[in-house]
């Protein structure tokens, strides 16, 4: 029996036509992957199930029954819940207390039993493996955990048809792998699981079956166990993808960023970056690995001026920079993509335009004399881009950001970061939430813009991109260097044994 059926489900939103007729059918108990590219039309259609938004022709099933979602209310009676990408979470709450809210239980006396609720909370959290404390802050716990809460708010709930919006966009692999085996017992114990990804990998580690959406329209449905990689790959962007990174030896020239015993304080007062010293020079990538939480979040807000510096120097072609503004790094040849794009790459209430000159907008090319704005040049600029790195905006250059996926978020920063040619190139995350044809894309843009003579710092979790793109790795633990390597000499064994503190 199918748990869901979405058959011809349209959904048009002004100038952009979401979902074209897309089918869907998930059969009860299995976990069942979405896949295709930044724009494809993936989340829309599980918001469309979830009841944040209402198809404009089609019909849903629910098992075996024609129903009507016109709310998140009414997928809930259906026993439907679903994490989102980013997760709705009150930081200053519990975990009980966000598990609860809306559906808080109260005593005899009618007050608040909180309690019982964490006794409830705890239950579920064994039953499932999740370990979490009902008791703890959300504030205070890591971004894997606050995931594993999102989980429990719906097991409260007794959904058992569970969907999830790129769960693992914001996870190490560590948090990645057990977030499978989650997936693997919510299975065993009869739920039906749907969740949207671009990572093949994760596909072919958890799901039954995957469906393949391209440009609004639902391609093909497989079995994944007789699918390979390369053919989801091709079946998502309607070509061949090339996985492999494709380069040459790397010509490394004068240092451009040099680190000097840097120690940063991170959030809880302590140090999360000690003693640390580096070097990146002109016409190589530079990678820096580790866990999530070893200072390498604290180290590139450090050498963008997003944090300040207790002690050491950071200098950008010879000059200390280290308490120089934000601006004037920018303005001596820095470039940033960060990893929280929401926070610190877009404003997203404005246009894609504006979001493209947030670094420029100063310059002649955008302003007159007079100060005002150059829009028609402005929108120009942001068409010319929109072209050459492949994002998806429905009303071109006027597209508010907040509107568009995560990926072309992503997109957008990169985009405008390369367009400014900076010396130092510092990409963090680079291509979390892509799909693998822009994966493929961002790569070959960083690379050529080492092979232009750009210093390129690379953070990323994703051992496969660090191996793939960089010259050198630097792998970080507790926040200092424990070691460098050139790339030619690495693999993944001798990398994640560095980054367990293992020094070269």
């Amino acid at each position: 029996m199918f748990a869901i059926e979405m058959l011809e489900i349209t959904k048009v939103f002004p100038g952009v036509l979401a979902n074209d007729r897309v089918n869907l059918r998930v059969q009860q108990g299995e976990i069942h992957a979405l896949l295709g590219e930044n724009g494809a039309g993936k989340s829309t259609l599980m918001s469309i199930l979830f009841g944040l938004y209402e198809p404009d022709s089609g019909i849903i099933k629910v098992r075996g029954e024609a129903v009507q979602i016109r709310s998140p209310n009414d997928a809930a009676a259906l026993r439907i819940g679903m994490v989102h990408q980013h997760f709705k979470l009150v930081h200053n709450f519990t975990v009980t207390e966000n598990i609860v809210l809306g559906l808080e239980p109260h005593n005899a006396p009618g007050n608040l039993d909180l309690r019982s609720a964490e006794l409830r909370v705890a239950e579920l959290s064994e039953t499932y493996g999740l370990s979490v404390d009902p008791k703890a802050k959300i504030e205070n716990i890591t971004v894997g955990m606050q995931q594993r809460v999102e989980i429990l708010k719906i097991l409260y709930r007794s959904a058992d048809i569970l969907i999830f919006d790129e769960p693992t966009a914001v996870l190490t692999p560590q948090e990645i792998d057990e977030l499978l085996a989650i997936f693997r017992r919510l299975k065993a114990e009869g739920k039906t699981i749907l969740f949207i990804t671009h990572k093949l990998k994760e596909i072919k580690a958890a799901a039954d079956r995957c469906t393949v959406l391209r440009r609004g329209k639902s391609i093909d449905t497989v079995t994944v166990a007789e699918a390979s990689e390369a053919e989801l790959a091709e079946k998502m962007v309607g070509r061949a993808v090339t996985f492999r990174i494709e380069k040459k030896p790397s010509a490394p020239g004068d240092v451009v960023l040099k680190i000097e015993n840097l120690t940063v304080i991170g959030a809880k007062g302590s140090p999360a970056v000690s003693g640390l010293s580096l070097e990146v020079r002109s016409g190589e990538v530079v990678g820096i690995a580790g866990v999530d939480g070893n200072g390498q979040s604290e180290l590139t807000a450090a050498i963008a001026g997003l944090l300040p510096v207790k002690s050491g120097r950071v200098l950008l072609k010879g000059n200390d920079i280290s308490a120089k503004s934000i601006r004037s790094r920018n303005e001596s040849g820095m470039g940033l993509v960060p990893e929280d794009r929401h926070k610190h790459g877009l404003v997203l209430d404005f246009r894609l335009d504006e979001n493209l000159i947030l670094k420029s907008y100063r310059t002649q090319q955008f302003s007159n004399r007079a100060g005002f704005l150059r829009f028609p040049v402005i929108a120009k600029h942001a068409q010319t881009l929109i072209g050459d790195f492949d994002i998806r905006a429905g009303n071109g250059p006027a597209t508010v950001v907040k509107s568009m996926s995560g990926g072309n978020q992503q997109k957008v920063i990169i985009a405008r970061e390369i367009d400014l040619s900076p010396d130092l190139l510092i990409v963090s995350q680079p291509t979390r939430g892509l799909d693998v044809g822009a994966i493929e894309y961002i790569h070959r843009r960083i690379i050529e813009e080492r092979d232009k003579g750009r210093a390129v710092l690379l953070v990323s979790f994703e051992l496969d991109e660090i191996l793939g793109l960089c010259d050198r790795i630097a792998a970080l633990s507790k926040g200092q260097v424990v070691g460098v390597v050139p790339a030619a000499e690495a693999d993944e064994r001798r990398i994640g044994a560095m980054m367990g503190g293992v020094h070269a």
